[in-house]
């Protein structure tokens, strides 16, 4: 069975990008054998991350970055079980929020800022969409 699972967390290091380039790397590096597929939007500090795959895996998964010192204030915004997966040919995706069209982020919340701790799990899928929507900012691997 497969799932989708969306959460969000603070970066344990805000002002580096090395945390993210971290996160990435060894996203990308394990994700593929654990069939898991996803996306990750950064920005102000912020990570907002979808993952997709079989129960077991991303529920494993969510409980080793909850552990991941890398992040904190880990949130679970989003669980759903899904017929077909939204990023299929992506190991991890990036969307970096700093290249983004703030009318992209206004349009979500009352500050052109990433904040999913300040909307609900169903506005965090929304901008993630239009986050998606906009190819340019999206790197894939």
């Amino acid at each position: 069975m497969l799932v989708r699972l969306l959460y969000a967390s603070r970066s344990a290091d805000p002002g580096s990008s090395e945390v993210t380039e971290s996160i990435l790397a060894q996203s990308r590096s394990h994700n593929p054998a654990m069939g898991i597929t996803g996306i990750l939007c950064y920005g102000g500090g912020i990570f907002l991350q979808a993952l997709e795959g079989g129960r077991a895996q991303v529920s494993d998964l969510y409980g080793h970055i909850q552990k991941d010192p890398r992040h904190t204030d880990v949130v679970l915004l989003h669980y759903e079980e899904i017929s077909e997966r939204r990023f299929g040919g992506w190991t991890m995706g990036q969307v970096n929020v700093a290249n983004v069209n703030t009318s992209i982020l206004l349009k979500y919340s009352e500050k052109a800022e990433l904040d999913p701790y300040s909307v609900s799990g169903k506005v965090s899928l929304a901008l993630r969409e239009d986050l998606m929507a906009t190819a340019a900012s999206c790197g894939r691997a």
